[in-house]
């Protein structure tokens, strides 16, 4: 084999060192903005509020979620009510202005053709745009379960935490399965950071794309709602998210959960390749 050839074969090249600079970037914008800081400081507030709230005013049994009635056993459900209040709109709302922000967003300003001028392939910016997003929605559910956590922890103690199916597990099992829940819904919230970056695509105007997110993540609840759709129930977005509360059960009921996780990973798959369909041979001209 020549010089030529040698340095020209596959084994010959170097490897292509995977950067994650354009990541990093991402993420720093996103957390960096002001107003998103604001918005995680929102999401903060609701298990502040829920917390103080039942510390001067108890639930009376049979009124509220089952973990809004169990709050006063163990700090822990803090954490659990506050996301099963904020998964209806809070949460989605968050999730879909980064979303709806992600490509329309830096066509709105002009940035997006200069990104590409980097040049960027559009692949990547998609798969980078998409993991920060998924990045987003894991953060912030888990941030409110944090913040959750903490306040229930300091009104109301930890110790042996009560199933729903009637069991006892110590602290530290508890502490997993609350952590669980909460990666299992951010998993689902990025789902629909998929749907969003799909609609970013369509349009030069980020609110427009959060508010489409928004109106969809309500239409999915209401559907779901709906006795006469039943057909129609475990095929939405949303319908598995309020399955995070089968962790709490003794054993796992498994089958919600994975048919959740399967179903949200469909969405975020169908979704970002309607993105890459639509955004690779979009013409970029702000």
């Amino acid at each position: 084999m020549s010089a030529a050839e040698l340095a020209t074969s596959p084994a010959a090249r170097p490897l292509r060192h995977v950067s994650t600079r354009f990541l990093r970037s991402e993420l720093r914008l996103i957390f960096g903005r002001r107003r998103n800081q604001a918005g995680l400081g929102i999401l903060a507030v609701v298990p502040l509020i829920l917390a103080i709230t039942v510390k001067v005013s108890t639930p009376r049994p049979g009124h509220g979620p089952d973990f809004l009635a169990s709050i006063t056993s163990n700090g822990l459900f803090v954490a659990l009510a506050s996301l099963s209040i904020e998964l209806a709109l809070f949460l989605p709302l968050a999730v879909g202005a980064i979303a709806g922000d992600s490509i329309a967003g830096e066509a709105n300003i002009g940035t997006l053709r200069y990104l590409l001028a980097v040049p960027v392939h559009r692949t990547r910016l998609l798969a980078v745009k998409f993991a920060a997003i998924t990045i987003f929605s894991l953060v912030a559910t888990l941030w409110v379960s944090l913040v959750g956590v903490a306040a229930g922890l300091a009104l109301f103690g930890g110790g042996d935490m009560t199933m729903l199916s009637g069991g006892q597990i110590g602290m530290g099992p508890a502490v997993l399965r609350v952590v669980m829940a909460t990666v299992y819904l951010g998993l689902g919230f990025a789902s629909l950071g998929a749907i969003g970056l799909f609609i970013s695509t369509l349009t030069e105007q980020p609110i427009g794309a959060t508010i489409a997110v928004v109106i969809l993540n309500v239409m999915s609840f209401i559907l779901d709602s709906i006795p006469q759709l039943s057909w129609l129930h475990e095929w939405l977005p949303t319908h598995w998210w309020m399955s995070f509360g089968d962790f709490f059960r003794d054993p796992v009921a498994w089958d919600g959960l994975t048919r959740g996780l399967l179903t949200a990973a469909g969405y975020a798959l169908v979704f970002w390749l309607a993105a890459w369909a639509r955004f690779s041979d979009k013409d970029v001209t702000g």
